[in-house]
């Protein structure tokens, strides 16, 4: 009797990448895949283990699955991952109910792992990450028409927050050619957005090619057939180069869109950091981008309770942000991570002062951009269609200033048949806590 098997996938989409080349591996293999894991025989928890909040989701998804594996309705429980990749041998001692915990190297060889789990095995393995490939095939868990790609991983900054080198290793980049192969298949496939993932998408190609090859990427990517949307995530602000820059004015399928985790403006902060900037660097690069991207979407992510953070340096952040009118942006209170230099720096701010910052700088960015979908209404806007809400009786999208999952969406209503993935112009009449509302006209 066949196997089946479930996977659950937490935190970036760099992780999702890790668990659609698993789930092709398996099927490949004969065993069944199942949608929804909880009817399946072998649970996989792919975890995140960045931060505090994304280890305890982790954590919470293994010991609800736990109680399903008590009741009899799954039979084994295997645990994959940064979690599992960070925590190696607490996870083997600290949760029985697990039956695997496997590190991001022994991903290679998930096959052999779940037989051995699936036949009776308890088995805890870590190889090391140079057995780790980011090649290979995959099976998409995105909706048909758009994917993620990821161009490379690891990461080589040695920011002082965070622990990611330590999990996912030194920043190591994928052969050009294999990239490309990879989304002239998805196109094939029906995919028409291309969602490009990295931990530093703008240092693709430093590694293998002595330097940057990003924007020579990009244009290549641009010549694939099929493809409409072409997005990139996570790029430092220190490598908005003029050629990236040129690049996305130039190319029609690169949307006009950029995602920079800035993650401070204070100078002192940045430094404490291991960043370079501050508050007028950032403000000469933000105006530099504008000018050359006029209808650019800017997306930051702003960190609070840095270790050291003043109220002079918090107020410095929030000037620059009001300055600044990202169109989007999270913000998320620091979290002390073992094994990182800010966890053992002094001036540890307490958790009610990070999360009161926090609390500030997200409720300043809710009114800019309540105001910036405001001044839409009237526009008419391409949309990407996603799905149809039935209680809210509308179909709902994208438009390119908008990435899925973490941006705003689109609501609208249409005269005529509409399918998922097409692209419709919608004229917008409302906004409705941050999404814009719209109609289709005849």
């Amino acid at each position: 009797m066949s196997v089946s098997v479930g996977m659950v996938s937490l935190g970036c989409p760099k992780n999702q990448m890790d668990a659609e080349q698993m789930l092709a591996k398996l099927q490949a293999a004969g065993f069944t895949i199942k949608a929804d894991a909880a009817l399946a025989d072998v649970v996989i928890i792919n975890t995140c283990g960045f931060i505090a909040d994304a280890k305890q989701e982790s954590i919470d998804q293994i010991l609800e699955f736990a109680q399903l594996k008590a009741e009899g309705q799954i039979q084994k429980i295997i645990v994959t991952g940064c979690l599992a990749q960070r925590y190696q041998q607490e996870l083997c001692d600290e949760l029985p109910e697990c039956d695997g915990v496997f590190g991001l190297g022994a991903n290679e060889d998930i096959v052999a792992a779940v037989r051995r789990v699936a036949g009776g095995e308890r088995v805890g393995e870590f190889p090391p990450l140079s057995c780790w490939s980011l090649d290979g095939d995959r099976l998409q868990t995105t909706p048909s028409f758009f994917a993620y790609l990821r161009i490379s991983d690891g990461c080589s900054n040695n920011c002082t927050y965070c622990a990611i080198p330590k999990i996912r290793g030194k920043f190591r980049s994928r052969p050009m050619e294999n990239i490309l192969e990879e989304a002239k298949k998805l196109a094939a496939d029906g995919v028409k957005e291309l969602v490009l993932v990295a931990q530093d998408t703008t240092l693709y190609g430093i590694d293998l090619y002595g330097e940057v090859k990003l924007p020579e990427l990009l244009t290549a990517l641009c010549r694939i057939d099929g493809l409409r949307w072409i997005r990139m995530l996570y790029c430092y602000p220190e490598r908005i180069t003029e050629q990236l820059l040129d690049v996305m004015a130039r190319e029609e399928k690169l949307v006009n869109y950029l995602d920079m985790p800035i993650q401070h403006a204070s100078g002192a902060v940045l430094r404490a950091m291991n960043r370079p900037g501050d508050a007028a660097s950032l403000t000469a690069l933000m105006a530099h981008i504008r000018e050359k991207l006029p209808d650019v979407v800017l997306r930051t992510t702003v960190m609070t309770g840095f270790p050291g953070e003043t109220e002079a340096d918090f107020e410095e952040l929030c000037e620059f942000l009001k300055a600044a009118q990202f169109e989007r942006l999270g913000c998320f209170a620091y979290s002390a991570e073992e094994g990182t230099v800010a966890g053992e720096m002094p001036d540890q701010i307490p958790e009610e002062v990070k999360e009161r910052r926090r609390e500030i700088v997200m409720d300043r960015q809710m009114e800019r951009m309540d105001r910036y979908q405001q001044g839409r209404i009237g526009q008419t806007v391409e949309v990407l269609v996603e799905s149809y809400d039935r209680y809210a009786e509308s179909w709902f999208g994208r438009t390119a200033g908008d990435a899925p999952d973490i941006d705003c969406k689109v609501f609208f209503v249409t005269p005529s048949r509409v399918d998922a993935g097409d692209f419709v112009l919608v004229t917008v009449t409302d906004t409705m806590d941050g999404d814009l509302i719209g109609e289709v006209l005849p």
